[in-house]
């Protein structure tokens, strides 16, 4: 009902500012039809016909104020759009953006820029701040007008490494100016040499078992023929390549599958003590094997994190046979649970400490990467793929968990799952 009401007040006042525009012809109108009605002479009308005409023809269209207001109104907008077309739109770009001269002096540069680059004042020469020479070109070729656009790609190596496509253009609509736009091509190239070192990784992971697979395969049809003892000592070595080969290809289809899906809806509340005592079990032979003792320092009350619990326990599974294979000669290895409290957040702390060499410093940061690791022959000794704590990585972001690592050579190392508590 309201709607209805408006449209007819809208559809009301225009009706009457028509109507008011056209009062000087309505009113000659009104005249002459009054004039050939008073007096039957044709001469009469004609005049009064005449007189509408010249009316209509030379009757100001609006008030003055009015048209006055118009043409302001014009060129208030033409200044606003004048100004918006320079510094707001390059405010608005979320890239770096700089705009020079025809002498490849900086006129203006958006607040990207600067954050990327530093200060950068009006007036300074391109050519001097950006010193690479892909780029000097590049201003040099646009700015002589030897061409209208451009597009380079330019590194810079500190403090961080970075890489950029640039492209250049000429704006301005014949004002002699022209714009550098910096396209951050950092985290794609990251991405593909990421992939390129992995898929380099994975073949010489995989190309190691296969040759000696195919070296042992040709001393049997060979010279080992008819000697059983050598035949089936190569056998043996034959059977562990072929297990390697099996859990590399494991963990990569393992990867695969978290990779596809980075993040995982908050799954059913499990119990950590059952999931860590089930690994535990599961891991008993190996480590009476490995001469190593597993202490728990659990207490009894539950405590529930949400998530998979296949998943968990494949966490668990990897941290815990870490710790007992690179920890043997520490003889033990201590697993306790936690709950903690820092800046408002509680958390479920899951602890997996043995004490062994340890890892160096400058490889903590770097063990959860793909394919790294700390002693490739220890590594390679103990059937590890060097992919198990780039898994465990991986289903700690599926659970908005993290893992953080503390060691000291010569005192162990210590790996610790923190989890949100639900």
């Amino acid at each position: 009902m309201t709607e209805t009401s408006e449209l007819q007040e809208t559809r009301a006042a225009r009706f009457r500012r028509r109507l008011f525009a056209s009062r000087w012809p309505l009113a000659a109108s009104t005249a002459a039809i009054a004039a050939v009605a008073a007096s039957p002479s044709w001469t009469l009308a004609a005049c009064a016909v005449a007189a509408v005409v010249c009316v209509v023809a030379f009757a100001p269209r609006g008030p003055a104020a009015v048209r006055n207001a118009g043409k302001a109104l014009s060129s208030r907008e033409g200044r606003a759009l004048a100004r918006i077309a320079a510094e707001d739109v390059a405010a608005a770009v979320p890239d770096p953006l700089v705009v020079f001269n025809a002498s490849g002096a900086l006129v203006h540069a958006n607040q990207a820029a600067e954050a990327a680059f530093g200060p950068l004042a009006s007036g300074i020469s391109l050519q001097l701040k950006f010193r690479a020479p892909e780029m000097q070109a590049l201003v040099e070729k646009i700015a002589s007008g030897r061409a209208s656009s451009g597009v380079v790609d330019y590194a810079e190596r500190v403090p961080v490494e970075r890489v950029f496509r640039v492209v250049a253009t000429s704006i301005g609509n014949g004002e002699r100016l022209f714009a550098l736009v910096f396209k951050d091509q950092s985290e794609v190239r990251r991405i593909d040499r990421m992939r390129a070192d992995f898929i380099a990784n994975a073949s010489h992971e995989l190309r190691t078992p296969l040759a000696s697979i195919a070296g042992f395969v040709e001393t049997l049809r060979g010279p080992a023929r008819n000697d059983p003892a050598a035949r089936d000592h190569f056998l043996q070595i034959m059977q562990n390549q072929t297990s390697r080969m099996a859990r590399l290809i494991d963990d990569l289809l393992s990867l695969s599958r978290l990779e596809m899906k980075p993040f995982l809806s908050p799954g059913a509340r499990l119990d950590v003590r059952q999931i860590l005592q089930s690994v535990i079990d599961s891991l008993a032979p190996l480590a009476a094997d490995s001469g190593v003792l597993i202490e728990k320092h659990v207490s009894e009350a539950v405590i529930e994190v949400a998530g998979d619990r296949d998943e968990l326990f494949q966490v668990f599974e990897n941290l815990l046979e870490n710790a007992i294979k690179y920890g043997q000669s520490g003889g033990k290895v201590v697993v306790s649970i936690d709950e903690t409290a820092q800046a408002g957040r509680r958390e479920v702390e899951v602890t997996f400490r043995d004490f062994g060499p340890g890892i160096p410093e400058e490889h903590i940061p770097r063990v959860t990467e793909r394919f790294y690791r700390v002693d490739v022959e220890t590594s390679r000794a103990q059937k590890g793929t060097g992919l198990g704590l780039a898994i465990v990585k991986h289903i700690l972001t599926r659970h908005n968990a993290r893992l953080s690592i503390r060691s000291k050579v010569g005192e162990g190392a210590a790996f610790t799952a923190h989890f949100p508590a639900p």
